[in-house]
This record gives structure tokens, C-alpha cells and sequence, in this order.
């Protein structure tokens, strides 16, 4: 069975019954592209977190809220990205509020000496990251959602709400100032 499918089937069921083992079906199919997406852009694992968390509970509110009919939804990681998407602006709208000051201990050295061997990894990881930051946003945001969370042009499309030759061309665009970043370095 198609995964396109499998959603509409565990969707229906969502829709109709607030089946809680359907939505967990698909929870467990999205919760790491989810988390990975929400930590590209917060930069902390408890933050990225609670957001991740957030995301998820509030496509369930939107779901049993019975607004729209599953049909409506064209594509469930379109909703759930969006949900990201808007998740992640009130985090940093409610922290800007709030003045905060992020504090950097994303490197744990407790768990019995195997840090030093992800050591490697965790540094090539970081110049990446810090490569695409120095872009703008828009240009993150599709870079991220091609080739971290590996969607097709067409849910991108429906995540940023533009149309696909808007969508390749600021892909190309990224991908253009990327490498005349990565040249410069």
C-alpha cells in the first residue's frame, strides 16, 4: 500500500474516530523529519523538543477539531511542515518577548568517553549549518526541506505556498550562493 494512501486511510480514521493509534502511526512515520526540520532552525535539542512536541499536538487539535474533511488535506507532511513552520515563528516571537539569552551546552562529554569519536561528525555538521545560515532565510528554509528532509518540489511547494517554478528557482538560487559561499572558504 502507498504511504499516500496508508495517510488517508489512518487520517480517516483520525477524522472520524480521534483514533489515537492511527494519529501514533503517524506520529512514529514523521516525528524525526519533524525534529530534524525544528532543529535546523532553533539550534538546540531541548528547544527543538518542545517545539516538535507542539507541532504535533496542535495537527492533532487541528484534526479531531473536525473544521475540514480529510480530503481537504492534500498532503499530511504539507500540514505538519506548515504547523512547523508557524511553530517555530511564535517560538521566536514569544523569545524575543521575553529577552532570553541562549546558553551553548549542546556538548555533552558525561556518556563514558564515546563523545570524542561523534566529535568529527559534529564538527563537519556545524560548518554546514553555519554555511547555510549565512543565507538568507528564504533560501535555509528550501535548501532544508530538499535535501535534510528529502520532499519532493511539490510538498515544498504546498509548505511554502508558492508555485513550483518559484520554488526550483529560489532552489537554484540557494544552491548558486551556497557554492559561491563554500568557494570563498
Amino acid at each position: 500500500m502507498s504511504n499516500v494512501i496508508k495517510e488517508k486511510i489512518l487520517l480517516y480514521k483520525i477524522y472520524t474516530k480521534k483514533d489515537t493509534d492511527a494519529y501514533a502511526e503517524l506520529y512514529d512515520l514523521y516525528i524525526k523529519r519533524i525534529y530534524r526540520f525544528v532543529f535546523f532552525k532553533v539550534g538546540s535539542h531541548e528547544n527543538a523538543e518542545d517545539v516538535t512536541s507542539e507541532v504535533f499536538l496542535k495537527t492533532w487539535q487541528y484534526l479531531i477539531g473536525g473544521s475540514e474533511s480529510v480530503s481537504d488535506i492534500k498532503s499530511f507532511s504539507g500540514l505538519l511542515y506548515r504547523i512547523a513552520r508557524n511553530s517555530i515563528i511564535d517560538f521566536y516571537r514569544a523569545r524575543a518577548s521575553k529577552n532570553e539569552v541562549p546558553i551553548n551546552d549542546d556538548t555533552d562529554m558525561s556518556d563514558s568517553g564515546s563523545w570524542y569519536a561523534q566529535l568529527g561528525d559534529k564538527i563537519e555538521t556545524e560548518k554546514i549549518i553555519k554555511t547555510i545560515k549565512k543565507l538568507k532565510q528564504e533560501y535555509q528554509e528550501v535548501l532544508t526541506l530538499k535535501y535534510v528532509d528529502e520532499l519532493e518540489i511539490s510538498e515544498i511547494c504546498e509548505i511554502t505556498g508558492k508555485g513550483q517554478v518559484a520554488v526550483r528557482v529560489t532552489l537554484h538560487r540557494a544552491l548558486k550562493k551556497l557554492k559561491e559561499i563554500l568557494g570563498k572558504v
